[in-house]
This record gives structure tokens, C-alpha cells and sequence, in this order.
């Protein structure tokens, strides 16, 4: 969990960035990504089960020496994850490549979850179905199916900051 917000007058609250994935499968995507994560300052969230080892040190070496700095927590499945971490529909982005609404559109809550299916399956209907409102995808040239997962997470994540001027999200206006 997050400690407490502080807010007071010099320091506007800093966004909450939790990024959540369903099911992965390549070590290697998800050391980059708990990489781009620990940049951000977001969570990130692996729910099981994982088509891999968090001992593997391909996720280590992807994540390099900060691997164990993300802010990792690890789900036996997407009803406990929902459960203990209570996203709300209008703080909750999915990604899936059928999706109408581009991730442009997507709204840019203090608190965000961004979800994310596995690399060759996507996200189950069960999770697509919990967020009918919350559906976004990733506009790309039809020369190719779909975008590397650390990619798109890393496209989405930066996205939902813009705006948020906070020291750790230096980058925004």
C-alpha cells in the first residue's frame, strides 16, 4: 500500500500510478517494465500466474540493479488484487488492442491503475468485462499486430502523468 498523502500549500499532491500485470509471461518485459515503473514512482502489481520465476535473472538484468527498488507486490489472482486495492472504474485504464477509445482519451485521476493482459493472450473477458467505460487502445500502423508489452506500459504510464507536476514527474508542464 501507499503511505498517507501529504498535502500543504507548496506541495500539490503527487499522482498514484499503479501498473498491473494480468498473466505475464516474458521476464525479460517485465523487468523493463518494473524499470519504467521505479522511474515513475508507480507500483507495480503481477497477478498470477506468471510464466516465469521472480528469481529468474533475466528479470533482474532486465530491471538491472533496481529490480529491487520497484514497488512490487505479487497477486494470487485478479479477484484478491481488486479485493485489497479497490480501483474504482474512473480510475482504472485497460488495454486491449480491440478497444474503441484511444489511450489519448483516457482520464488522468490523481490515483490510477493501469491494466495490462499477457504478452500472446491479452486480458482475460473476465477483467475486459469489470471495465466496459475504461477500454483503451494504442493506435498503430497496421504493418504490425501489436506492440511490445514494456513498450505499450511504458507509453500508457507516461501518458496518464501528463499534467502532474510533482518533483518526480519533473518531465510534465
Amino acid at each position: 500500500m501507499t503511505p498517507p498523502e501529504i498535502e500543504t500549500p507548496d506541495r500539490p499532491p503527487e499522482p498514484e500510478r499503479h501498473v498491473v500485470l494480468v498473466h505475464p509471461e516474458v521476464h525479460w518485459n517485465t523487468g523493463n517494465i518494473g524499470r519504467t515503473c521505479l522511474g515513475t514512482g508507480a507500483w507495480l502489481h503481477l497477478i498470477k500466474p506468471l510464466g516465469f520465476s521472480l528469481d529468474d535473472r533475466n528479470v533482474k538484468r532486465a530491471g538491472l540493479d533496481y529490480w529491487r527498488r520497484v514497488k512490487l507486490r505479487v497477486w494470487e489472482n485478479f479477484e484478491s488484487f481488486e479485493g485489497d486495492m479497490a480501483p474504482q472504474p474512473e480510475e482504472t485504464a485497460v488495454f486491449a488492442k480491440g478497444a474503441e477509445r484511444s489511450f489519448r482519451e483516457m482520464a488522468l485521476p490523481r490515483r490510477g491503475f493501469l491494466i495490462f493482459g499477457s504478452e500472446t493472450r491479452g486480458l482475460p473477458d473476465a477483467v475486459l468485462g469489470r471495465y466496459p467505460k475504461g477500454r483503451y487502445h494504442i493506435p498503430i500502423a497496421g504493418d504490425i499486430r501489436c506492440l511490445n508489452l514494456s513498450t505499450a506500459v511504458g507509453i500508457a504510464l507516461y501518458e496518464s502523468l501528463r499534467g502532474w507536476a510533482c518533483p518526480v514527474h519533473a518531465w510534465a508542464p
